[in-house]
């Protein structure tokens, strides 16, 4: 079920540039991410379903999934642009690098907030079509997409069935889907699940990092769809 943390728990933005194989985008996040949680309907929301709000950071995955989304070879020579699917977007790195490539991309995210913030970075970028929904993992989308876009989704055990059983609903026939995972253990059985669900997840390497900081290692999945 969408959330939305409230506009007041946000005490302030920073701004950011985040340099991407040779990009520069700008993004706004909470000043303070402390404040998030210490808001009472935060801390409700914890206790109620354990939601923490961790789309007020910019992750590693976020970022080696904006490296993927800039070096697939995109085939835009349709009538129409090409749409993708961002879900769990948080502040939308990768959502923008698609923008950034010609795709029509929709931002999601079970937190209404972090919708509102991903749009705003993408109008920062200079970016205006481009549609929000609020979307939970839970309840796939009415229609299907022929891109989809996640990074850092399996960060509980429980996740990469969701995540699989998400993509067999929500990948278009002949669609392409970028998961872009930090080689965390709830990711480990993904692509068999994929692969049961229809899906072939083919695994690539991964690094991102904060230029001149340190580099995380991870994985980016490239889910097929795998007809009849």
């Amino acid at each position: 079920m969408p959330h939305a943390t409230p506009a007041d728990a946000v005490k302030g933005r920073v701004r950011e540039i985040a340099f991407v194989s040779g990009h520069a985008f700008r993004l706004d996040r909470p000043a303070d991410t402390d404040h998030l949680f210490d808001h009472p309907a935060v801390r409700a929301r914890y206790g109620s379903d354990e939601y923490i709000p961790y789309w007020a950071e910019l992750w590693p995955a976020a970022r080696m999934l904006a490296k993927a989304v800039l070096a697939e070879r995109w085939v835009l020579d349709g009538p129409e642009p090409l749409d993708a699917l961002e879900v769990a977007c948080g502040l939308g790195l990768p959502g923008i690098a698609a923008l950034s490539r010609g795709l029509r991309v929709t931002f999601s995210d079970l937190d209404e907030l972090a919708v509102r913030f991903a749009a705003d970075n993408a109008r920062l970028n200079g970016f205006r079509d481009f549609a929000t929904a609020a979307l939970d993992l839970r309840c796939p989308p009415p229609r299907r997409f022929p891109v989809v876009l996640g990074s850092d989704l399996m960060y509980e055990p429980h996740m990469a069935a969701m995540l699989a059983t998400f993509l067999a609903a929500a990948l278009a026939p002949g669609g392409l889907a970028l998961i872009a995972d930090p080689n965390r253990d709830g990711a480990k059985p993904f692509a068999h699940l994929a692969w049961k669900a229809g899906l072939p997840a083919t695994p690539t390497f991964a690094r991102a990092g904060v230029p001149g900081g340190e580099r995380v290692k991870g994985t980016v999945y490239r889910v097929t769809r795998r007809d009849g």
